[in-house]
């Protein structure tokens, strides 16, 4: 029964989206940066979890050890749907149960679970799985870049970014920005984790949609006001595809 307490089946119906919020230009002038001399591509892994799974803990720790490694931009987003179990998870937003469920849209099926990472926006397993998570987080390594990405702060909380494609266009894609906090411990007193103080990390605090991209022109826009603390930029191919870019701004 406490395994099957972190197990949702739901009906998958059409995801919904976050609105984009940013004035986008294509220009043939963009200034979009050279890859760096390793052309190394960060791995994203994306972790559902949530206060109210009794479960979660274990993955809670793992994605924290994860989350050290610098080739790798993690974030986490907590869910609300395990809220009814007697503890509302103070990070959860329904706009991460949203994105979550269309994943499984995407990726056909028909459960939705916590604890789950997703590796570049192409893998689903099973969250606390330490050995599958860490042989495809490195199946991903070192695979050659097919967007270049250029992220940095501008005045008055405004964020430019600069993309454009590294070999041939790449279709169309879509580009989000993350917020998070870097870690956080929350003393859980109801629910199937009373009694535990657990540590978080990396907890995704506010989610946008920039722009869309034609995925072959150079694009170069600003977006503000963006939150202080760290951000992530992530170029994912329209529609919950694979991540074919992202970078990190401290």
């Amino acid at each position: 029964m406490r395994l099957l307490a972190c197990l949702l089946t739901l009906l998958i119906a059409a995801p919904g989206l976050v609105p984009c919020s940013a004035r986008a230009q294509q220009s043939a002038e963009a200034s979009v940066p050279p890859l760096d001399d390793a052309g190394r591509v960060p791995v994203v892994v994306e972790f559902y979890t949530s206060q109210g799974c009794v479960t979660c803990p274990p993955a809670d720790a793992l994605f924290g050890e994860i989350a050290k490694d610098r080739d790798v931009i993690a974030l986490a987003m907590h869910v609300t749907y395990w809220d009814y179990l007697g503890w509302a998870d103070i990070f959860g937003k329904p706009e991460f149960d949203l994105r979550q469920k269309a994943y499984a849209r995407v990726m056909r099926q028909r459960t939705l679970f916590t604890p789950q990472m997703i590796i570049q926006g192409e893998d689903m397993l099973i969250g606390r799985d330490a050995k599958t998570v860490t042989d495809r987080i490195d199946a991903h390594r070192g695979l050659a870049p097919t967007v270049r990405l250029g992220v940095e702060r501008g005045e008055e909380d405004s964020l430019r970014v600069t993309l454009a494609p590294a070999a041939g266009e790449v279709g169309q894609a879509d580009v989000n920005l993350f917020a998070y906090m870097p870690s956080a411990e929350v003393e859980i007193t109801a629910g199937q984790n009373a009694g535990q103080t657990v540590r978080y990390t990396n907890v995704v605090t506010q989610w946008n949609t920039l722009a869309q991209w034609d995925g072959e022109s150079e694009l170069e826009f600003d977006f503000g006001p963006v939150p202080q603390g760290p951000l992530a930029v992530l170029v994912q191919r329209h529609g919950l595809g694979g991540i074919l870019a992202a970078a990190r701004v401290d």
